[in-house]
């Protein structure tokens, strides 16, 4: 049996938001495909993801000094102890779907708390003399996408940055199996939105099926 993360950032539901709705395409396909598979759905708007801050950085400090958990401040112990938490979720877990929109040729800045949330050396990679190594090779990912525009080819291309973070942070924890599922043009056609949505869809719902 799998592990599976559903990693959603979107503070709107599958009946409103294209890339919502076609990652409910894909994880109902999943769990169909894979009923044995563990499910984990994990929506970034509803969950504490804590900011990486003074509090984080001096407890971490404090940590490293050697001095005892329980010598933090309360901030400090509530923030370091749910940064490990997500940390050990993620670690424990076998395959990861990302699914997200694009803002401002991006995603929403709570993906990046939680990327940031998991960069933890000794836990997802580690300090070699030949420079970081990951440490959940053989793993999987997925990121699910809607993107108003045409981003996948042309001149845009060069201006999406949210997919490629997150395949640079999966190749960083040494996941090299990292793959796009994109919804294009809905907003840019809108006389063909609703075939796009389709179309990505049944490619959700294909994808599921091998995932």
């Amino acid at each position: 049996m799998a592990t599976i993360l559903y990693i959603t950032a979107h503070p709107h539901d599958h009946q409103t938001s294209y890339s919502m709705a076609v990652g409910k395409a894909f994880i109902d396909a999943y769990q169909e495909a894979h009923p044995s598979d563990e499910v984990v759905p994990i929506d970034l708007y509803s969950i504490a993801v804590p900011h990486i801050d003074a509090d984080v950085f001096s407890g971490w400090g404090k940590l490293r000094s050697g001095q005892d958990f329980s010598t933090l401040s309360q901030e400090e112990q509530s923030k370091v102890s749910r940064l490990g938490e997500l940390t050990d979720q993620f670690v424990a877990a076998d395959k990861y779907v990302f699914v997200t929109p694009m803002w401002n040729f991006s995603f929403p800045p709570i993906m990046k708390a939680y990327l940031d949330s998991l960069c933890t050396a000794g836990k997802t990679f580690k300090y070699t003399e030949a420079g970081p190594v990951g440490l959940l090779p053989g793993k999987k990912a997925l990121h699910i996408q809607a993107r108003g525009g045409i981003y996948s080819e042309g001149p845009a291309a060069a201006m999406e940055s949210g997919h490629r973070y997150i395949g640079i942070i999966m190749g960083f924890f040494g996941i090299t199996d990292f793959q796009g599922l994109f919804v294009e043009g809905h907003n840019q056609f809108p006389d063909k939105a609703q075939q796009i949505k389709e179309e990505a869809i049944s490619r959700a719902q294909e994808l599921a099926k091998s995932f």
